[in-house]
């Protein structure tokens, strides 16, 4: 039944029912019903798929990190192949590891230096040691080797002197000639400083063109010489982002070393050199 204002609408205004028929198709049956045509029904259809999805996205609201996370998971498995692989896709780069840096002073030593790279190399980690210049005279090889296995070379001064204690030509010296011979068998001049002891000469920072690098955890370990107690010591006191100060020339310090490093990667950290922890 037609409602009677319809009725006056499509009757009087427009000219009764047939200019309805004429402009929306519509027919009518023996029983006086209209019947409609096929793209009536594909807009009807449409009309109700938009309401569907204004429902949908009512309903939604608030959970569109969850929408966007489902989304990017479906697109990583799709890229991932599925399965496993797809997984660990979409776990990659999620976790940002800590980072620490392990360092090494007074080297290179003819026994201990090389067994300290060797034990490196098995864990695939880079370290940092700042050299002596006096050892590296004796031994060019070992500097070489440091380098050629992906360590950073840093100075340590020439003689382990106390710079603050020696005139400025003499602290110069100490620096200026270690930088020389590491120079003479890398070709790269060093750029970062550990002065011996800590100990800075405020003048040298108008006259040597380096970065100065100390340490946060000290291991004490060319005193303690002691595997179990150096462990401990680092491990106890050490955080993200820390420098680990230790020595290549003792047996306990290799040993502590390579304890450490295991404990440390199994606690989820990344080992880095000196520059990557002050520029990155």
């Amino acid at each position: 039944m037609v409602h009677p204002w319809l009725h006056i609408y499509k009757g009087n205004l427009y000219g009764g029912t047939d200019w309805m028929e004429r402009k929306y198709g519509w027919k009518r049956d023996h029983t006086g019903e209209k019947k409609t045509h096929f793209w009536e029904k594909c807009l009807k259809f449409d009309l109700a798929c938009i309401c569907l999805f204004a429902c949908l996205v009512i309903c939604g609201m608030g959970k569109g990190e969850a929408v966007r996370e489902s989304v990017v998971s479906a697109v990583k498995m799709q890229a991932g192949g599925g399965g496993a692989s797809g997984q660990a896709l979409q776990g990659e780069g999620n976790a940002e590891k800590k980072k620490v840096a392990i360092t090494f002073d007074d080297g290179p030593h003819p026994q201990y230096t090389p067994e300290m790279l060797a034990g490196l190399k098995e864990r695939n980690v880079k370290a940092t040691f700042f050299l002596l210049g006096e050892e590296v005279e004796k031994y060019p090889e070992l500097v070489e080797q440091i380098q050629e296995e992906g360590h950073l070379i840093g100075n340590h001064s020439y003689k382990h002197e106390q710079l603050s204690k020696l005139s400025m030509d003499q602290a110069c010296a100490q620096v200026t000639r270690t930088n020389e011979l590491i120079y003479g068998i890398t070709g790269v001049y060093p750029a970062y400083l550990r002065p011996p002891f800590g100990d800075w000469h405020q003048e040298l920072d108008c006259k040597v063109n380096m970065v100065e690098v100390l340490w946060d955890v000290d291991t004490r370990d060319w005193s303690i010489q002691n595997h179990g107690r150096i462990v401990e010591k680092a491990l106890r006191d050490v955080q993200e982002n820390d420098i680990i100060l230790m020595h290549d020339g003792y047996e306990t310090s290799v040993t502590a070393a390579m304890e450490i490093i295991d404990t440390l990667l199994e606690r989820g950290f990344e080992f880095v050199t000196v520059d990557e922890m002050i520029f990155d």
